[in-house]
């Protein structure tokens, strides 16, 4: 058979790129699926032990101490993700086995998405669309975009169905004169962009596109990150604790290690604010999940923008009843164009490996 004669990869899941491309990658390479064997990994890889010298995965594919011990021969790893803490690097250096990773395909999809949860919390753009498909628009007049006061949604639409009674009439009006109360100081402009102070925690390529486009909202950009950044014109913060105090909003965009787990906890949400903002496009374990439902539930926090989160796919429950939280299903990366790109990336990384030459993008050790 002509696979026979392909260069071997190891996949031990499918990556979603390669799910997409098989056809395409299949001509160039012979993909060894773990995942159809009925034989149980260890004895899998076994079976291939001498032999592969590739694998390819993603972020949802741990490559485990364990996983390398059986693999002798293995030289390269390729992630489709731009993060590696799925990936024992320890092992990999000790090893000798090379690691190629995204690279900076994903940076400018995940900065778009940053920009655009920050401007949805501010504005309530999703909390307005339910309102408005609710049909509470002509019931209740409008909707308190910027504001921070929470609406009961299924409350004020009794109105809409049958009469409510008593009790129920009068906690919606209450709620109604509160914020025609505090209109004036919504339309000061509390959930304006331009002018807000963003601080960025991880300044590498995806902190750049986002400080970039912040920039150009007229907003005033710190940050946080390993070391100073000697090219960059913002202002730098080594605590993050400080970076927050000094900040109307928070987006991190930072890789997930034993120095960022939980790196975003309460004392940094505290020194955030009641008004400040939290978006996340990076890694959920960077914030402490628990305590970001405690500050957004107690109003320590204003709210959050959350594409990631710490157990993946399942969710604080506390999450889907707050207004002030835009939740996305980790989907930063999501885009045509970008998978496009990293199916050019990967078959690159991989027909420059098995010819001898230079990765197209390194994992260089930090």
């Amino acid at each position: 058979m002509m696979e026979d004669h392909l260069p071997q990869v190891l996949v031990l899941r499918p990556p979603n790129c390669f799910t997409f491309f098989e056809t395409q990658f299949s001509k160039k390479f012979h993909f060894l699926k773990a995942w159809e064997s009925q034989l149980p990994t260890t004895d899998f890889l076994a079976t291939h032990a001498a032999s592969v010298k590739a694998i390819l995965c993603n972020a949802s594919t741990p490559i485990t101490a364990d996983i390398l011990h059986h693999l002798p021969s293995l030289k390269l790893i390729v992630t489709t993700s731009v993060g590696r803490d799925h990936i024992n690097l320890p092992e990999c250096r000790r090893r000798s086995i090379s690691i190629a990773n995204a690279g900076h395909v994903f940076s400018e999809d995940c900065a778009d998405l940053a920009v655009g949860l920050l401007i949805d919390v501010l504005r309530k753009i999703s909390a307005a669309d339910r309102f408005v498909r609710a049909g509470l628009w002509p019931i209740s007049g409008d909707h308190p975009l910027g504001s921070k006061m929470e609406i009961d949604y299924g409350l004020i639409a009794i109105l809409g169905s049958k009469s409510p009674n008593m009790e129920m009439e009068s906690k919606i009006e209450n709620g109604w004169r509160c914020f025609k109360k505090d209109k004036a100081h919504v339309l000061e402009g509390e959930g304006k962009l331009g002018g807000k102070r963003v601080g960025i925690v991880g300044l590498g390529s995806i902190g750049l596109e986002v400080a970039k486009r912040l920039v150009a909202f007229g907003c005033i950009i710190s940050y946080n990150s390993r070391r100073e950044k000697a090219n960059v014109s913002y202002r730098f913060y080594s605590n993050v604790c400080e970076l927050g105090a000094n900040s109307d909003a928070l987006i991190i965009c930072c890789a997930l290690n034993d120095e960022t787990h939980h790196m975003i906890n309460k004392e940094v949400m505290k020194a955030l604010g009641k008004e400040g903002v939290i978006v996340n496009i990076g890694r959920g374990p960077v914030i402490d999940e628990k305590e970001l439902v405690q500050c957004l539930v107690e109003g320590e926090i204003g709210g959050a923008g959350l594409d990631v989160f710490e157990n993946e796919p399942d969710l604080p429950k506390e999450l889907f009843t707050l207004d002030n939280v835009v939740l996305s299903p980790h989907l930063a990366v999501y885009t045509s164009e970008s998978f496009s790109d990293l199916f050019d990336l990967v078959m690159g990384n991989l027909e420059a490996f098995f010819s001898n030459k230079p990765l197209l993008s390194p994992l260089l050790d930090e």
